[in-house]
């Protein structure tokens, strides 16, 4: 197979008020009043007179008391990066995330096509708190080292990342090149902890991979909805056409999601005239991504997913599904119809947050429920362990030849 392989946007949302946050002694409620009556008399108050708000002011107080009654050495870059992060995670949305400065040029390299890794993509298991691996790249470190799909990531290098949010997690496998991450993974059927060690290497990002069946059948694999995924999609497609593909598979399986605008631009080269999906706010505000019509695919199509399909993947299925041009063959998706954005701070940091849900054409929302495939097809991990038998995508075969006899 030849590899060519959350919702981010951006906007500038102004200064950080640098401020250190850390857990330290209770003085008891007489402390406490000192201190704020110390802080008041000092007069905090902003440039424009209006009084600086209570969260503030007891960070202040937190402050002084830290300084003044903390026992050990403290780290004040720790300590803010703790304030922002902890002021995120109070949320309860897994998928809120704040980024340092460093984190986000990281994500950005990534989302560009190159980056330093194993070779395995994630998404978060909501059920235990871990990171699952829902794919290895082709030739990837995860993959010679037998990182398998569905293994759920328990320990990085001994220390437990349960309950972590996932960029965090992601950032203590990745490293530098040529060092090693030791990880302890969890994998069904298994009787004890797998253990492996791990060499990181520069990746590129290939997110597409495909090749051409028997009979004319094209296949089609996205693994993931990045920046680069676009030109990848459409040398993929283009090649399979040229080879005189009269039916294509789209697997979308274990597809963790990525960006609006990749997954949009995608859904252009296959869908007819029409939405593609919509998203409202807290406000009500409605916004719509359509499709021109000018290039449907014209042909037989299957597509492939499973519970690991989440996020963008949904709503390109979703979509598939609402128009009736494809047939989906697999297990219910991920059921993840909210839409983050990337909203960036003039220190360079950044925060990622939840902000709208989004809708398939016909008005529906999926998250929590998933997508159901119009054919129920569970994946025989057995087979698969045993000679690489797919039987999802046998079937998906199956189903595609009846499409274009019929």
């Amino acid at each position: 197979m030849k590899n060519k392989r959350s919702f981010i946007g951006g906007m500038i949302v102004g200064v950080v008020l640098v401020l250190a946050l850390g857990s330290g002694y209770f003085a008891g409620r007489t402390l406490y009043q000192a201190f704020a009556e110390k802080n008041a008399a000092e007069g905090a108050k902003a440039q424009d007179g209006i009084s600086m708000p209570l969260s503030m002011q007891k960070i202040g107080v937190l402050e002084e008391m830290i300084d003044d009654y903390y026992l050990e050495e403290t780290d004040g870059a720790a300590m803010e990066e703790g304030l922002y992060r902890g002021l995120v995670a109070a949320l309860g949305d897994p998928y809120s995330v704040y980024y340092s400065a460093e984190e986000l040029v990281e994500l950005q390299e990534k989302t560009a096509g190159i980056y330093y890794g194993i070779g395995a993509r994630v998404s978060l298991d909501t059920d235990t708190g871990l990171a699952r691996i829902v794919g290895v790249i082709s030739g990837a470190p995860a993959e010679e080292a037998g990182l398998m799909a569905g293994d759920l990531i328990y320990l990085v290098d001994g220390g437990s990342v349960q309950g972590m949010d996932l960029e965090s997690i992601v950032a203590k496998v990745k490293g530098e090149e040529g060092t090693k991450v030791h990880l302890t993974v969890i994998r069904e059927g298994a009787d004890d902890y797998l253990e492996f060690d791990i060499e990181r290497r520069k990746l590129d990002n290939d997110t597409v991979s495909y090749e051409m069946l028997e009979e004319g059948i094209g296949y089609i694999q996205i693994q993931e909805f990045d920046d680069v995924t676009v030109d990848q999609f459409a040398d993929a497609l283009a090649t399979c056409k040229g080879s005189g593909m009269k039916g294509l598979i789209l697997d979308l399986r274990g597809n963790p999601g990525g960006n609006l605008s990749t997954v949009c631009e995608i859904s252009r080269r296959i869908l007819p005239k029409g939405l593609i999906v919509y998203t409202e706010d807290k406000y009500g505000k409605r916004e719509e991504y359509t499709c021109d019509g000018e290039h449907p695919l014209g042909m037989p199509l299957v597509v492939l997913v499973d519970a690991n399909s989440a996020s963008a993947s949904e709503i390109l299925a979703g979509a598939i599904k609402d128009y009736g041009i494809g047939t989906l063959v697999g297990t219910t998706t991920f059921g993840k119809g909210i839409v983050q954005r990337i909203l960036k701070l003039s220190d360079g940091s950044a925060v990622k947050l939840t902000v709208s849900k989004y809708y398939t054409p016909n008005g529906n929302n999926i998250h929590e429920i998933g997508i159901v495939p119009d054919i129920e097809v569970p994946f025989e991990a057995g087979p698969y362990q045993e000679d690489g038998t797919d039987n999802q995508l046998n079937r998906a075969i199956e189903v595609l030849k009846e499409k274009m006899a019929g």
